[in-house]
């Protein structure tokens, strides 16, 4: 099938980010043309594949975002090797080249043949006085949401826009790659395989070296009908956080040596015969102190610590590496902030190895039961009160996705989904154990953070 350079017409209107200046943001990036990729197979395995409870209650949180920052490379020949690769790729990756609809008994399901392999939506664009430095920064530039498509578009819009939509955008010495996934089916481990799969096909492998597996009946055979709201504004109308508050986004690095320092320091206060503390751990609970320092919380402030857990390897039976969809829930865990920050390190990182390690078979079978039994639309706040909440893993291979043009500059997250206290972590861009934790705040809180040098000095 391959590119199809119809121009697609936006389907329903996004919500639009705030912006402080957007006339200037218009002016930095031009869109030169937008045009269809589909699957390079004429048929294709998959032709439908149902959301399941791991799946659904992503529905009103919106289009995941990721940008990727390449160094030199000729703009059009770079162009035409990602879209046919594209088109290669997503021949493995049927969902992508779908939309979502319903069922005659109004159960949600991907559907990729016919009229709904829409394929993925490609936008081609040039901000040629841009440079790769201004991207791979550790501050997010205030037109970073013009790299990445699909900002402020909620999940649900999938039943009449594209799954996948990508953005090529020229730069004045390189190529930024900005992509949006719809969350509902699939979560950031997802992510990771298929743009590592499509990097293989685009250096010329002639398979992928991890083929997905797409029979979800075989994580949860449960279907629900959902009642879904009408729009993303009629959604978010009634989130009882309010109105979105201006943020601040960060990358802070951890070297090798950091990450090890952390890890020690905290394994140093366990009791004899207890169980090791893990790097998540130990850098998790460094993070929680330091965000609750920022935010100035009093004593008897609490404070939540939220965590994405991968659960594929945690139900029975364990789904394969290649389960692709959502395996993804949300633990938590609470403590007061006066005593978080005048206990030991050990004290919190244990508070984390414990909800993580209660969180088997037993415990996700019980979460989706409890789902299944009063289904719900979730706000993509909803992580809890003074929280800091954890996704993306450094185990995702994020600095290994090369096209044939080198590994990435910078890898970061659009807006989407982004809240106070929202923290990615990727492997770091330096190698090895170093670790990158991209940190959103309000403006106050990220000034204190920077200037807290007990965060910073590691």
């Amino acid at each position: 099938m391959g590119l199809d350079s119809e121009v697609l017409a936006p389907v329903m209107d996004p919500v639009k980010p705030e912006t402080s200046n957007e006339a200037d943001k218009e002016s930095v990036v031009k869109i030169i043309g937008k045009s269809r990729v589909l699957p390079a197979a004429e048929r294709l395995d998959t032709k439908e594949c149902p959301l399941i409870t791991f799946d659904l209650p992503y529905i009103t949180f919106y289009y995941n975002q990721k940008l990727l920052v390449y160094k030199g490379g000729e703009y059009e020949v770079a162009v035409e090797k990602l879209k046919d690769s594209l088109s290669a790729v997503l021949e493995h990756f049927p969902p992508l080249a779908g939309k979502l609809g319903k069922n005659e008994e109004g159960v949600l399901r991907v559907e990729c043949e016919g009229e709904s392999l829409l394929g993925a939506e490609v936008i081609e664009a040039a901000a040629e006085e841009v440079e790769v430095s201004e991207l791979a920064g550790d501050n997010a530039p205030s037109f970073l949401q013009q790299l990445v498509p699909y900002s402020g578009v909620m999940n649900l819009e999938g039943l009449n826009r594209p799954l996948l939509a990508v953005q090529f955008t020229k730069l004045k010495d390189g190529l930024a790659v900005g992509c949006a996934f719809n969350h509902a089916v699939l979560d950031g481990h997802s992510t990771w395989q298929f743009m590592g799969a499509w990097a293989e096909l685009s250096r010329g492998a002639s398979s992928v070296s991890v083929q997905p597996f797409h029979d979800r009946a075989q994580a949860r055979s449960a279907r629900l009908k959902l009642s879904l709201p009408e729009s993303a504004a009629a959604h978010e109308k009634d989130d009882p956080a309010g109105a979105a508050k201006p943020l601040r986004d960060k990358i802070f690095s951890f070297s090798e040596n950091s990450v090890e320092k952390l890890k020690a320091a905290a394994n140093a206060g366990l009791a004899e015969g207890a169980k090791p503390l893990s790097t998540f751990q130990s850098l998790g609970d460094h993070v929680w102190r330091a965000v609750c320092r920022a935010r100035r919380l009093k004593p008897e402030d609490i404070t939540v610590f939220a965590i994405f857990i991968d659960c594929r390897k945690r139900v029975d039976p364990p789904m394969p590496d290649g389960y692709f969809g959502n395996m993804v829930q949300a633990i938590f865990n609470a403590t007061a902030a006066g005593l978080l920050l005048a206990s030991p390190t050990v004290y919190g990182a244990t508070l984390l190895q414990q909800v993580i390690d209660v969180h088997d078979a037993k415990a996700i079978d019980a979460r989706l039961k409890e789902y299944e039994a009063a289904p719900k639309m979730f706000y993509f706040r909803d992580a809890g009160i003074n929280c800091v909440a954890v996704g993306s893993s450094p185990r995702f291979p994020v600095y290994e996705v090369d096209f044939g043009f080198g590994k990435p500059e910078r890898v970061r997250s659009g807006s989407n989904n982004r809240f106070d206290g929202m923290v990615y972590l990727y492997a770091g861009r330096d190698g090895g154990k170093s670790i990158d934790a991209e940190i959103s705040l309000d403006a106050e809180a990220m000034e204190n953070l920077e200037k807290d040098d007990e965060f910073l000095n590691v």
